[in-house]
This record gives C-alpha cells, sequence and structure tokens, in this order.
C-alpha cells in the first residue's frame, strides 16, 4: 500500500488508474471503475480548466490518489464522479440509478451548495463545509473522496490568480488538513499543508527548501550512519527479516511551524530528520525501544509511548529521542508494519479494499466510533448557524489536543486550553452540572487551571448541587461545555424566559410606535418563530428572554409589511414632489443648457434644471467611468459609478434614476478621490515603495493604511487624488511593478 511522493505526484492516465485497481480489485470492481470514468469522460468532454487542459484530468488524478490508498470500488468511481453534479447537466439521480445509492450519497456529500442564495461567500463556505462534515458522519468516504479532490487541487493551484490562491490555501490549512489528521491520514496531511505553505508564505517555504537542500549530503550520511548502529544494536534480538529502518525527512510545513511557535532559527532545529523502525509485534516494539536506550542516552522529556495510549485518529508509535552519533540528538520512532498503515493512511486504511473482499458496513461501523465524528454530530445538534457551527469545529474539534486520565484511568482527550469544567463536560453532561471542584494529580485546583498532557484530574460532584453558576460561561474553553452549560439555563429558566421575551418584545414595539396587542397574535408570532428556524414562539421568546435573540430583531419581523408599505408610501409622494418641483422635459437633447443642471464635480443631469449633485463617496466616480443619478431625499442627484453595489437595485428597477454624464470626461485641474488596495508580501520597505510610487504620479495623497496577517500578507489601502479614469489607471499600473505586490485594485467602501 506504501506509495512514494514523487509517485503520487505523477500525473496519471486512466489506464494507469485501472492498472492499480487491478492489483487489488477483481474484475467485476474494476468493470465499475472503467464505467465510472466513461460516464465522466463524456459529461464533461467539452470542458476545460483554469491550466487549458481538459477538465476529465482532474477526476482522473482524484481516482488516482484514492486507487493509491486502495480505497475500496465505489470510492474510486466517487472520485471520477465527484464534480458531476455541479458542474455538468447530469443529476444526482442519473448517479444513483446508474451506480447505486452509495456512490450517489458520496457525489451529493462532496457537492457544494449551489442552488442556495447567501448574503456572503463567508456563509456560503460555512454552509458547504458543514454540508460536508455532516455528510461524512453518514459516510467517512465522504470526506476521503474530498481530501483527493482538494490535494490534486492544491497540486494544481498555480493557474489559478494570486487571491484566489491564497484564499484556497488559507482554508486548505484551517479546515482541510486538520481533518486529514484528525482521520489520520498524514500522507495527504503533509501535503496539503506543505502546498499551503507554498502559496501563503511563499518566501520562507523556498528558504527552508533551500536550506533543507544546501546540507542534504551531510545529513543523510549522519541518518546512513545511525541506521547502521541501530542494526547493529538489535541485531541479538532475533526479529526476523521483516524489519525496516529507514531515514524521514521531516516535512517544510512542520519545520516552518516549530521555527514560529518555538520562535527557533533552522540552524537550531535537530530533527530535520528521523529514524523509524518498522517491525511485526507490539513486543519487538520495546525490544528495540530497551536495545536502542541501552547503547544512547535518552533526552529527559523526549519519550512519548502512543502505543499504550494511542491518539484519537488511532496513530500509534514509540517516539524516543536519544544522544546520537556524534553528540547529535536523533529522533527514533518505533512501530509494527500495521501500526505504520494506519499512521500514513489513517481511516483509509481501515475502508481499504484487502484481498478482493469488502465488509462496507462493518467498516462504517468502526468509522461511526471515531471521535471526530462524535464531535460533529454532538456539535450539529448544539449549534443552528452555520457560522457558528463552524467556529466550533475549528476551535473544538481541529485545534491541538491534550490527554488527561480519569481517577480510574481512562484516556479523555480536550482541546488545548481545556479545564476542569471542560473536561466534566467532556464526560457527561450530569457530571459537568453537578460539579463542585477538582482535584488534579491529588491537589486541588482551581476552576480556572489548564490542564496539561498527563494530568490525573478528580472532578468533584455532588447530587445536592443547585447546577451550574453563569460564572462558568467565562470559565470554559470550549463551545460543548458552553453549550451544555447554556442549555442548563434555558431549560431551568425556560418560564421565566418566555415572560422576560415577551416583555422585551412589547417594549421594543410600544417604543417604535406599534401597538403589540395588533402585532402579536399567536399567528403572526408562530410565523416570526418559523422563519426565524425555532420550533415554537414560545421557543422563539424564551431565546429572546435568555438573551440569544434581540428583541429588537423580532419587533422588526412582526412590522417588517407595516414598514415597508410605509416607505413605499413615503417614496410615491417624494418622487410626486421631486418630478413636480422640477419640470421634466424629455423631447429636447442632453446638451440642451435650457434643459440640463451642472452640478458641482462636472456632472451634468439631463432634463432637470437647479438641482444639486454630489459625487458619492462609496465608489468614488472619476471622469471617464460610466454613471448614473439617484434622486435622494432631499439632497439632491447622489453621482455613483454604474457598477457601485449600492444603486445596482435602484438601477435595476429604474427608482429614482435620471441620465447623469460628465461634463468634461477628460477631467481638468480638480482632483477626485479614488481609493485603491494594494496586496503583496510584507518585505521590508514594501510601504515605502508603494509610497514612492504614488507620489510619483499624483500631487494628492488623500490617506493610506494597512495591515499585515498572520501568514506576513500585507493590505494597505491607500485614496489618492486622480484626474480622470486614465491617470488612476496609471497609478495602479506602476504599483503593480512594485516587487512582491501581487494585487492592486480599486475598491468600494
Amino acid at each position: 500500500m506504501a506509495v512514494s511522493r514523487e509517485e503520487e505526484a505523477r500525473e496519471l492516465s486512466h489506464e494507469d488508474v485501472a492498472n492499480i485497481c487491478r492489483t487489488y480489485m477483481n474484475e467485476e470492481h474494476v468493470a465499475k471503475v472503467e464505467k465510472a470514468y466513461h460516464f465522466a469522460a463524456v459529461a464533461h468532454h467539452d470542458q476545460r480548466r483554469k491550466s487549458g487542459e481538459p477538465y476529465i484530468i482532474h477526476p482522473i488524478q482524484v481516482a488516482g490518489i484514492l486507487a493509491n490508498l486502495h480505497m475500496d470500488p465505489d470510492s474510486v468511481c466517487a472520485g471520477y464522479l465527484h464534480d458531476i453534479v455541479e458542474d455538468t447537466g447530469a443529476t444526482l439521480e442519473d448517479i444513483q440509478e446508474l451506480f447505486g445509492p452509495t456512490i450517489a450519497l458520496i457525489v451529493d456529500g462532496d457537492t457544494k451548495l449551489g442552488k442556495i442564495h447567501y448574503k456572503s461567500n463567508k456563509e456560503q463556505m460555512a454552509a458547504t463545509h458543514r454540508k460536508l462534515l455532516l455528510a461524512m458522519s453518514k459516510d467517512i468516504r465522504v470526506m476521503i473522496v474530498k481530501l483527493a479532490d482538494r490535494l490534486h487541487n492544491m497540486r494544481t493551484l498555480q493557474h489559478l490568480r494570486p487571491d484566489k490562491q491564497r484564499r484556497i490555501a488559507n482554508e486548505t490549512l484551517e479546515i482541510y488538513a486538520p481533518i486529514a489528521d484528525r482521520l489520520g491520514i498524514s500522507t495527504i496531511k503533509w501535503e496539503l499543508e506543505d502546498l499551503s505553505l507554498r502559496y501563503l508564505n511563499p518566501q520562507q517555504y523556498y528558504r527552508i527548501v533551500h536550506l533543507m537542500n544546501s546540507r542534504r549530503d551531510q545529513r543523510v550520511e549522519y541518518i546512513n550512519n545511525a541506521i547502521k548502529m541501530i542494526k547493529d544494536a538489535i541485531s541479538d534480538l532475533e526479529l526476523g527479516d521483516n524489519v525496516e529502518i529507514y531515514g524521514r525527512p521531516k516535512h517544510i510545513y512542520s519545520i516552518y511551524h516549530k521555527m514560529v511557535t518555538k520562535h527557533k532559527q533552522f540552524s537550531e532545529i535537530y530533527d530535520l530528520l528521523a529514524v523509524r523502525v518498522v517491525v511485526d509485534s507490539i513486543r519487538d516494539c520495546y525490544a528495540v525501544l530497551g536495545a536502542i536506550h541501552t547503547n544512547w542516552k535518552p533526552m529527559p522529556g523526549r519519550f512519548k509511548d502512543y502505543i499504550a495510549m494511542p491518539k484519537s485518529n488511532g496513530y500509534q508509535s514509540l517516539h524516543t529521542t536519544v544522544i546520537g552519533p556524534g553528540g547529535r540528538p536523533l529522533e527514533i520512532q518505533i512501530r509494527t508494519h500495521h501500526m505504520h498503515e494506519v499512521a500514513e493512511y489513517g481511516v483509509a486504511a481501515h475502508w481499504a479494499y484487502k484481498e478482493g473482499n469488502f465488509n462496507g458496513v462493518k467498516q462504517s461501523e468502526d468509522a461511526r466510533k471515531l471521535n471526530v465524528v462524535k464531535e460533529i454530530l454532538e456539535l450539529r445538534s448544539e449549534t443552528k448557524d452555520n457560522d457558528d457551527f463552524m467556529q466550533g469545529i475549528q476551535s473544538d474539534v481541529f485545534s491541538d489536543k491534550v490527554y488527561a486520565f480519569t481517577p480510574k484511568g481512562d484516556v479523555i482527550e480536550m482541546p488545548k486550553g481545556s479545564g476542569p469544567l471542560d473536561m466534566a463536560y467532556q464526560i457527561h453532561t450530569e457530571v459537568g452540572n453537578h460539579a463542585t471542584g477538582a482535584k488534579v494529580n491529588g491537589r486541588i485546583v482551581p476552576l480556572d487551571y489548564e490542564i496539561k498532557n498527563g494530568d490525573i484530574v478528580d472532578i468533584m460532584t455532588s447530587s445536592s448541587s443547585a447546577g451550574p453558576s453563569r460564572d462558568w460561561l467565562e470559565l470554559v474553553s470550549t463551545r460543548r461545555a458552553r453549550n451544555k452549560i447554556r442549555q442548563f439555563f434555558r431549560s431551568h429558566d425556560r418560564k421565566q424566559n418566555i415572560e422576560e421575551g415577551l416583555r422585551l418584545v412589547e417594549r421594543e414595539l410600544s417604543e417604535t410606535g406599534f401597538d403589540p396587542t395588533s402585532l402579536m397574535a399567536a399567528d403572526d408570532t408562530a410565523k416570526v418563530a418559523a422563519k426565524l428556524n425555532y420550533h415554537s414562539a414560545e421557543d422563539m421568546f424564551a431565546s429572546v428572554g435568555f438573551g440569544d435573540l434581540s428583541a429588537k430583531g423580532v419587533a422588526n419581523r412582526l412590522t417588517s409589511d407595516i414598514r415597508q408599505q410605509r416607505r413605499d408610501d413615503k417614496q410615491k409622494a417624494e418622487e410626486k414632489a421631486v418630478m413636480e418641483g422640477h419640470q421634466t422635459v424629455d423631447t429636447r437633447g442632453p446638451h440642451d443648457s435650457a434643459h440640463i443642471s451642472k452640478g458641482n464635480g462636472g456632472v451634468v443631469v439631463e432634463g432637470v434644471d437647479n438641482l444639486l449633485t454630489r459625487l458619492s463617496h462609496c465608489c468614488n466616480p472619476v471622469p471617464g467611468d460610466d454613471i448614473v443619478g439617484y434622486i435622494t431625499k432631499g439632497r439632491g442627484v447622489s453621482v455613483h459609478r454604474a457598477d457601485c453595489p449600492n444603486i445596482k437595485h435602484a438601477a435595476e428597477s429604474g427608482q429614482r434614476i435620471v441620465n447623469v454624464y460628465w461634463d468634461n470626461p477628460a477631467g481638468d485641474k480638480t482632483n477626485y478621490n479614488a481609493d485603491i488596495e494594494v496586496e503583496g508580501y510584507n518585505r521590508n520597505g514594501l510601504l515605502n515603495d508603494v509610497l514612492r510610487s504614488i507620489n510619483n504620479n499624483t500631487r494628492y495623497l488623500t490617506s493610506i493604511n494597512g495591515k499585515v496577517d498572520h501568514n506576513k500578507m500585507a493590505v494597505i489601502h491607500a485614496s489618492v487624488g486622480v484626474r480622470n479614469k486614465q491617470h488612476l489607471q496609471l497609478i495602479m499600473d506602476a504599483l503593480k511593478n512594485i516587487p512582491d505586490v501581487y494585487v492592486v485594485k480599486r475598491v468600494i467602501s
């Protein structure tokens, strides 16, 4: 099952994928994979990727990644079909009819939510990720196929714009690499992290690559000597011929992460290479460990036994760091062949098709036992909002973990930073609700104590406890514990919360001039509750009383129809007043001076006399831009760029829109404000170069500010004075020529 990184990254043909499948599948299953390929090839026949290559190359590579993992036939078929519903005319019903419900479920889980309109891209992505994660809880293969899809997309990311590269790389580092880690698929996790770093911080990525290559020969010689000495040390153990000993290179992202988190220079990181020893049995693992510690002195605090205490993703191995040849530290990992397979392929190893025999039902049951699946299902039941769900996933599920013991010796896994109350609620809701204190390693500790790896934590409880205190919300760090505490108060104080919620909504209605009695009929409040995703009006009012929902939001929903009618009536009256007060003439040309109004900013209003005009500050139009005028309430005509999103709805409906044009499209001595955004790598001198470029092309710089993210990417906002659109383009072109500047664009505030 082991495949080299070079072989994985090589572009495969369908024949290559079919040949890989033949090494472990029977002919019937290979034929099913062939059928999926031909269906995908026809569906994608006229499509191309951003690189210009035929689109079918992407599904072939995804299927190839899955075949190299020795995944079952349904997974490989889903690899070929994963983009069918999203990008072609084929439907989910077509896939179910041709390939069965299992493949249809996997494809559906990997299909983005494209038919639902969301207010923002962030909300769209949160909803898509939630759908994907919940589909993964039904069948873990949904996520394995998605990881293969993301891996190939990351391998070909160079064909996209720099801003898209960074967005996708950041999403990969925050969502998909942690998922691969929690599923134990390290062979995919490491590559996703390395590729993400390449686009998020290219300077550091290539610097580390260069430093690793510069002394590669010395490190290889050192590792070869260490391997020879280990072989000599274990030669008397009679381990058989199935022992493997080899050097393991450190991955680029792990080196970068260690440099950042531990504030170390590259030269201070001694475990750039490690030695891995793979044997037949657990007994042999400990025998090898004993032989190594007999010959080399182990470094204190650098031994970890993941065999006795496996990680949550199933990872098992012995890790030790010893003072090796030449007095230099040497990291050694010891594991069995089965442990190695699980370490590299994680849950994919459990789903692997072996010896032509695949028991999908049993493997599905095994997958459901994964902690990550349990945590996702619990978060689904505790959160309604997509964004809240994704924040919970990132903070509780994909964060770094600590492992503590109960007094009985059970291991409890929690996010790093957790305290005794987080652990209490992790054990059971009732343990948390009745907790009165905690002991750590036999000593009483405060409830804000931060649990460390290996702590023995004894949660003290009392059946007579009145329950959690509201102060606990400030003491817990996990969303799970916080949600459980809130659920307690919602249930415990439900009647009072309903009464308080009713009172707050009634007061809000009264203060805004509405009659609560006429607006809060049972049918009306039930409709509003349904729109806000509550089961009943009582649930909605309880939420208002508890503080989860604002009374103003409910009042606005109850009065939305009345307020809309008032706005419509007011708008009609104002339009009538404007049109009666300013005679409109449509029979004359736009340059007839008797029927035009030349306002400030060099803008001419067609067909209206003596009307004030002003340039809108949201889009800052400049001479040469296509513009439209909007009749405001009492402030004349506001002039916008034609592509300004703030005027889009009014322009489409034609309401309150008038024709305007530039008196002098080439501009004059007047300087018009324009807002631009510059994105680039935050090297020394970048801001000075941007300022110098702007000053070389305009005398007017109204404001400039910037920020830097954790990946050292700088975003600089500047407001500059320009004569016209051509002058603005000259300034932007000059900025694009600055080294390490990736994007220069005009923005709308």
